[in-house]
């Protein structure tokens, strides 16, 4: 019986290892997106963050893969997928700015693209701290707090975007226009999925405390 409880504990250990680095795996590629937008005809780069988003993949697959053969998990086994795919997800949309700027051939960065990319290494290093935290909440109003700046960065992108859109329908380049929509639109959604992350550790934590 000993050694089964043993055996259980270890393997929490292992999902809350396997949420953390998927977390700073988001944070990495958050920065690399940074990195990007400095020189944009750095094609390396794109291949580091398709990387990045491969090896999250990989994470989050044993992620689902140890969930399904765990039968006591240290939080509600939707909790940890749901942390699990929204994380994933924004690694995703970054992935997905990366390929946009190289697809659509991007020579200077977009108007507010280098702000909002700043905003989104903020939103994943808020994920990553909480994800860290997970393990043994000890001050929940500090979690919520972080909760809230997640929320409140999300806030920034979005007046961000806006002013982003605004300018980029002055001009009378349709095809110009579409492009850079969709590249605003996908760092937007980015950071829509880090708030999503943030809502369901808020839940965990008013659960748990």
């Amino acid at each position: 019986m000993g050694q089964w409880l043993s055996w259980v504990k270890s393997n929490e250990k292992e999902l809350l290892s396997l949420l953390t680095n998927l977390a700073k795996k988001s944070v990495e590629t958050s920065e690399a997106v940074v990195v990007l937008f400095d020189d944009l005809s750095n094609a390396e780069q794109v291949q580091k963050i398709h990387r990045l988003e491969t090896e999250a993949d990989v994470l989050t697959r044993d992620i689902f893969s140890e969930l399904n053969r765990t039968f006591i998990t240290p939080l509600d086994r939707e909790d940890m997928q749901r942390i699990a795919s929204k994380i994933d997800d924004v690694i995703d949309f970054m992935d997905g700015i990366a390929s946009r700027v190289y697809s659509y051939k991007i020579t200077s960065p977009p108007p507010y693209s280098e702000q909002i990319a700043e905003e989104l290494v903020k939103a994943t290093k808020e994920v990553e701290y909480m994800i860290s935290k997970l393990q043994r909440i000890k001050d929940p109003k500090d979690m919520i707090q972080h909760c809230r700046n997640t929320s409140d960065i999300e806030h920034t992108v979005d007046d961000l975007y806006r002013e982003s859109i605004k300018e980029l329908f002055e001009s009378k380049d349709a095809i110009h226009i579409i492009k850079l929509k969709d590249i605003y639109e996908t760092m937007e959604t980015a950071s829509d999925r880090c708030v999503d992350v943030a809502d369901v550790i808020e839940d965990i934590v008013l659960k748990y405390t």
